[in-house]
C-alpha cells in the first residue's frame, strides 16, 4: 500500500495517525530523503528503513498521535557503533534526520438542509479539512449540477438522500460531529431536535430559527419528549454570531460558520 492511501485509509477510519518522512541523509543511511512511514495505532505501512531509527520513531509517533494539538517535530539520529538506541545499534556510517507530521482526526459536521442558507454553510464549510455531511429529504436539492459548486472542496464531502428519515442518519456520523439543524420544514427539524438529543456521542446541536420558533420547540422537547432542561439546553438556537444580524443567506452562513470555528477551538477532538 503506497503512502498516499495509507493516509486515506487512516482518514477514512477517523484515526489518529503520523505521517513520518526521512528529512535529510548525510553519508550512509537505510533508506534516501524522502521515504516515507505512515504511523497509526495499531499498524504501520512503508519504511524509513527499519531497526532502531524506524522503531524509535514510532514510539514517538504513537505519543504524537495520542496528543491533542501536537505539532510536526524533527528528529536526529547518527548511525555509528557509539550510539546505542532504545531499540539497538545501527552503524551505516551516516546521520539522517525524520520529520514526523501528525495526522489528526478532523472535525465532522452534519447539515441538515441544503436550501439556500445550507448550500452556502456548505460552500464555507468545503474549504475547511473536515468531514462534511449534508442531509435533505428533496432530491433537487442535492443534484450533482447543484453541488458542483463544491467540487473543489478541501473537506471530505458525504451526500445523505433520505426522503422519509433524516433523523436516521444522526446514527451513522461520527463521535463528535457537529450537527446543525435548517430544513425547510419546522416538524422535520422538531424531529430532528429530539432525535439528537437521544442520539449519543454528537457534538454541539444547532437550530436555526426564531424566538418563537424554539419557544414552541422546546416546550414540545420537554412535554412530548420528555427532555429535561439540560438536556434540551444542549441545543444552540439562534446559531451563528450575535454581531451579524443580516439575512441574506450568504451572509447567515458566514455567521454560522464562523461560530462553529470558535466551537471546534473551544472544544477540539480528541484521538
Amino acid at each position: 500500500m503506497t503512502w498516499v492511501a495509507a493516509v486515506a485509509r487512516l482518514r477514512a477510519r477517523r484515526e489518529p495517525g503520523v505521517l513520518v518522512t526521512v528529512a535529510t541523509v548525510r553519508g550512509h543511511a537505510p533508506r534516501r530523503a524522502g521515504a516515507k512511514l505512515v504511523v497509526g495505532r495499531t499498524g504501520t505501512w512503508g519504511s524509513i528503513g527499519g531497526g532502531n531509527i524506524e522503531a524509535v520513531a514510532i514510539d514517538r509517533a504513537r505519543e504524537l498521535a495520542g496528543t491533542p494539538g501536537a505539532e510536526p517535530e524533527l528528529m536526529e539520529f547518527a548511525l555509528n557503533d557509539k550510539v546505542t538506541g532504545r531499540h539497538g545499534v545501527q552503524c551505516c556510517g551516516g546521520a539522517v534526520s525524520v520529520l514526523l507530521e501528525p495526522l489528526p482526526v478532523v472535525e465532522a459536521v452534519a447539515v441538515f438542509g441544503v436550501g439556500h442558507v445550507g448550500l452556502e454553510l456548505a460552500r464555507i464549510l468545503a474549504r475547511q479539512d473536515l468531514d462534511l455531511h449534508l442531509v435533505d429529504t428533496r432530491p433537487d436539492m442535492l443534484t450533482d449540477a447543484r453541488l458542483a459548486v463544491l467540487a473543489d472542496a478541501v473537506a471530505q464531502v458525504h451526500v445523505h438522500h433520505t426522503p422519509l428519515l433524516p433523523e436516521e442518519v444522526l446514527a451513522e456520523l461520527p463521535p463528535g460531529s457537529h450537527v446543525l439543524i435548517m430544513t425547510h420544514d419546522h416538524a422535520e427539524d422538531a424531529a430532528l431536535c429530539d432525535a439528537a438529543l437521544r442520539t449519543a456521542g454528537l457534538g454541539s446541536i444547532g437550530l436555526i430559527g426564531s424566538d418563537a420558533k424554539w419557544a414552541r420547540f422546546r416546550k414540545r422537547l420537554s412535554t412530548e419528549g420528555g427532555h429535561d432542561d439540560a438536556a434540551i439546553d444542549r441545543i444552540k438556537t439562534p446559531i451563528g454570531l450575535d454581531d451579524i444580524t443580516g439575512k441574506e443567506p450568504a451572509t447567515i452562513a458566514v455567521s454560522v460558520a464562523a461560530d462553529l470555528l470558535r466551537t471546534f477551538e473551544r472544544s477540539p477532538i480528541r484521538p
